[in-house]
């Protein structure tokens, strides 16, 4: 655990934040009583729902269909 006054954390902050995320417990004090605990954050996953758009978005029925003129543009003779 490492504790650091404020004054010291503001100018070390760089490295206070690179031992939090190596795991270390980095306490920041004022006048030596602890304040503040810098930890990792660590992002909530939001489990995503199947079929949530499901009715509302529609595809042409000639959405395959091809162009002879964009056929042209792209094939290479």
């Amino acid at each position: 655990m490492l504790i650091s006054n404020i004054h010291d954390a503001k100018s070390n902050l760089s490295s206070l934040i690179a031992q939090a995320l190596a795991g270390k417990q980095v306490i920041i004090a004022k006048a030596g009583k602890p304040i503040v605990k810098l930890i990792r954050y660590i992002p909530e996953k939001v489990q995503r729902i199947p079929g949530l758009f499901k009715g509302q978005t529609w595809m042409s029925d000639d959405f395959t269909d091809e162009s002879t003129e964009i056929e042209k543009m792209f094939s290479i003779k």
